[in-house]
C-alpha cells in the first residue's frame, strides 16, 4: 500500500475524532462569539499535532480568521477552508451511523479542513521534505460570502502558483471542481401605504402585492440553457390582517456561469420597477463571487491531481459546480485553483448533511500527496 495511504489508514479513527472536535464545536457564520471558540478547537489541533499555532487574524464583527504556515521554500501554495457553517447552534444533531457521520458543517467543509491538518501531518510524521511554504488559512464567513476574509484571500492568493481548496468533492462521482457558478444576492425592499383594509381598502398600497408580482417576474428570469438560476430565498412583510401592509421585502439568490450574465442580471436589478401604483421599490446588494473559469494552468494542475490519484488506485474526474467558495475569488485572478479536495459525503446545506467514513484515509491521502508532489 502506499505509504501516505498506509499512515491515514492507521491513523482513520484520530482523523474522526478531530473531526468531531471541530464539529461538536458549532460555529454558525453569524456568531462572532461562537466561530472565536471553534477557532481555539482549529488551534489547539494545530499545537497538538505541529507544536505551534497559527497566526491569530482578529475580526470585530465576523469571526478571526487563522493563518497557519508549514514547510520552506521560495514557492508558496495556499489551501482554503472555511469552518462557518449555516447551521444555528443545536439545530443539527451530531451522530455516526450507517458507515456515516453527520453533523453541523461536517462536509462544508470541517471534515475537509481536518483532512488538510492531517495532510501537513503525515509530511511532518513521514519525514517528507516539503520544499515549498503551505500558507493554510482557515476563514470564518465564507457561507456569507467572505465579506471580512476575501481581501485576505486575494493578498495570499497573489503570490501563490496554486491554491487547493477544502470543500467537499462532487456528491456521488467524487469528481474535483475546476469550475463553478458565480454568485449574487440582492435584497429587495418594497414600500406601500397602510390603510384599514374594510373602511378605506382602495386608500392603500399593498406591499405584499407587490412584493408577489417582483417574485413572479425574477424567478421567470431562471434560464436553464443559459446556466442561471434566480431564486427568491426569504419574504418578510405585513401585520394585522386587517390593515393593508405598508412594507414588505424578498431576498433573491442568482447563480450565473458566465460574467456577461452576471452583468445583465446587475443591470436587471438596478432598474427594477414596481407594478403597483404607489409602490416604491429599493434594491440593495450585489455580486459576491465571480464564476470561477479554468485556464491552461488550472488544467495541468488537475491532471497532475489525476496522476497521484492513480498511484492510489482512484479514478478522479472534474466537473463544473453550480456552487460557489471562496476559490472563484482565486481563479478570477488567473490563479491555479483545484476545488474539492475535502471530505466525501452529501448533504450540503441540508438537514442530512454527512460524510463517508470509509473514504476518509483515502481523501486525505489523495490531498496530502497533492500538497507533497505539485
Amino acid at each position: 500500500m502506499d505509504q501516505i495511504k498506509a499512515y491515514m489508514t492507521k491513523h482513520h479513527q484520530d482523523i474522526m475524532e478531530d473531526m468531531k472536535y471541530i464539529v461538536e464545536s458549532e460555529s454558525p457564520s453569524h456568531d462572532k462569539a461562537l466561530l472565536d471558540v471553534c477557532g481555539q478547537r482549529i488551534q489547539d489541533l494545530l499545537e497538538k499535532h505541529f507544536g505551534y499555532r497559527a497566526m491569530l487574524i482578529e475580526e470585530k464583527e465576523h469571526g478571526n480568521h487563522l493563518r497557519f504556515e508549514y514547510g520552506e521554500g521560495e514557492e508558496k501554495l495556499l489551501i482554503l477552508s472555511h469552518f462557518d457553517t449555516v447551521w444555528d447552534k443545536g439545530e443539527l444533531p451530531i451522530k455516526e451511523e450507517g458507515g456515516k457521520i453527520f453533523g453541523p458543517g461536517i462536509l462544508d467543509m470541517k471534515g475537509g479542513l481536518v483532512q488538510a491538518i492531517w495532510s501537513m501531518k503525515a509530511c511532518k510524521d513521514l519525514g517528507l521534505h516539503v520544499d515549498k511554504r503551505v500558507v493554510f488559512l482557515c476563514t470564518s464567513d465564507e457561507e456569507i460570502g467572505s465579506p471580512s476574509s476575501q481581501a485576505l484571500i486575494e493578498q495570499e492568493a497573489k503570490d501563490s502558483f496554486c491554491v487547493l481548496v477544502t470543500e467537499p468533492p462532487v456528491a456521488g462521482s467524487g469528481a474535483l471542481k475546476t469550475e463553478r457558478k458565480g454568485s449574487a444576492r440582492y435584497y429587495v425592499d418594497v414600500t406601500g401605504k397602510a390603510a384599514h383594509s374594510g373602511n378605506h381598502h382602495e386608500d392603500g398600497v399593498n406591499a405584499i402585492k407587490e412584493v408577489a408580482e417582483q417574485i413572479l417576474y425574477l424567478e421567470s428570469l431562471t434560464d436553464y440553457d443559459k446556466g442561471t438560476t434566480v431564486n427568491v430565498g426569504s419574504v418578510e412583510g405585513g401585520g394585522p390582517l386587517n390593515v393593508v401592509a405598508d412594507a414588505a421585502s424578498i431576498g433573491v439568490d442568482v447563480r450565473m456561469e458566465t460574467e456577461e450574465e452576471q452583468d445583465r442580471i446587475e443591470h436587471i436589478m438596478e432598474e427594477l420597477e414596481p407594478h403597483t401604483e404607489g409602490a416604491k421599490i429599493k434594491v440593495h446588494g450585489g455580486v459576491m463571487r465571480p464564476p470561477m473559469h479554468k485556464n491552461e494552468r488550472t488544467e495541468k494542475l488537475f491532471a497532475k491531481a489525476k496522476e497521484v490519484a492513480q498511484e492510489l488506485n482512484m479514478k478522479l474526474k472534474e466537473e463544473s459546480a453550480g456552487g460557489g467558495s471562496d476559490g472563484n475569488f482565486t481563479a478570477a485572478m488567473g490563479v491555479p485553483t483545484l476545488d474539492g479536495l475535502g471530505a466525501a459525503g452529501e448533504g450540503i446545506h441540508a438537514r442530512d448533511e454527512h460524510i463517508l467514513i470509509n473514504d476518509i484515509p483515502e481523501r486525505t491521502a489523495l490531498l496530502c500527496k497533492l500538497i507533497y508532489s505539485v
